[in-house]
Formats: C-alpha cells, sequence, structure tokens
C-alpha cells in the first residue's frame, strides 16, 4: 500500500468488501487495485476484477467508487460494471492500455491473484482496512438508482 496524503483512509477496504457482496469470491481470480485520485477529503477509486468464465477465459467487471469523509461518517458510492469477456492473458495488457490512456498519471495497479481462494480475498481486505480504516462510519448508499 502507497503512503496517502489524506483522501479516505478505507475506502479500498471498502470498495474490496462491497465486491465481494457482489461476486462470490470463489469466481474472483485476478484483481487489480488502481491507485485513487485524491481530492482533499474525497477520493475516487477502480478496482478491476477477473472473473473465472470457463476454460482461460474471464470476465472483466469494474467497481469504481466515489469516498468522501464529512463530519457524519464517510460516504461511499460504488458502481459496478460487467465489461466484457477476454481469454485470460489479455487481461494484463487491458489493464497496462488503461494506464497509458489514463490523463492523470496515477501508477500501475496493485495486481493480486487470489485464484477463487476466499481466504486470500480476505487477507487482501485485512491488508486494506486494518492499517487504514480506524474506526470510521460509513454511512449507507441512499442515492436514488434507476
Amino acid at each position: 500500500m502507497a503512503e496517502r496524503d489524506i483522501g479516505v483512509p478505507g475506502a479500498v477496504g471498502e470498495a474490496l468488501k462491497r465486491l465481494r457482496k457482489r461476486i462470490p469470491p470463489e469466481q474472483l481470480d485476478r484483481l487489480w487495485i488502481f491507485p485513487p485520485l485524491i481530492e482533499g477529503r474525497c477520493e475516487s477509486g477502480v478496482v478491476a476484477a477477473g472473473c473465472f468464465a470457463g476454460g482461460d477465459r474471464r470476465v472483466l467487471v469494474t467497481l469504481s467508487y466515489r469516498a468522501e469523509e464529512t463530519g457524519r461518517g464517510v460516504s461511499f458510492h460504488p458502481s459496478f460494471k460487467e465489461e466484457g469477456e477476454a481469454p485470460l492473458d489479455r487481461l494484463p495488457r487491458v489493464m497496462e492500455g488503461v494506464v497509458e490512456r489514463c490523463a492523470v498519471e496515477l501508477g500501475a495497479p496493485h495486481a493480486v491473484s487470489l485464484a477463487g481462494d476466499p481466504a486470500a480475498l480476505e487477507a487482501l481486505i485485512d491488508e486494506w482496512t486494518a492499517t487504514e480504516d480506524s474506526g470510521r462510519t460509513w454511512l449507507p448508499d441512499t442515492r436514488v438508482r434507476s
């Protein structure tokens, strides 16, 4: 984990927890955690997941989020999107292309192989939560969805 300049400590851990709620850990092959864009006490980030789709194929799902620390707690607004399906060996190149095309230079994503292991996902959540989240109150997402 990189040092942070304010932002919302614990936001990446919260994103991983939301991903776990949406996608069973046994379906997660690999994750890419992109460095967040930090603006004061707000941050926006992306976690990309390569999910097993049979054989050497993977479905790419992204979780983008915006988190903001307020006087009442932390607001967290996630958005999930299935991006498509591709052969396993293409996803790392896709992630490299995302970094190259990004208008803001944030750096390469942190790539993690989970291989469908729930314990590996829990360890990753602990890694991103334990040192970042010091008893914050995470407010429910109250946005109206269509």
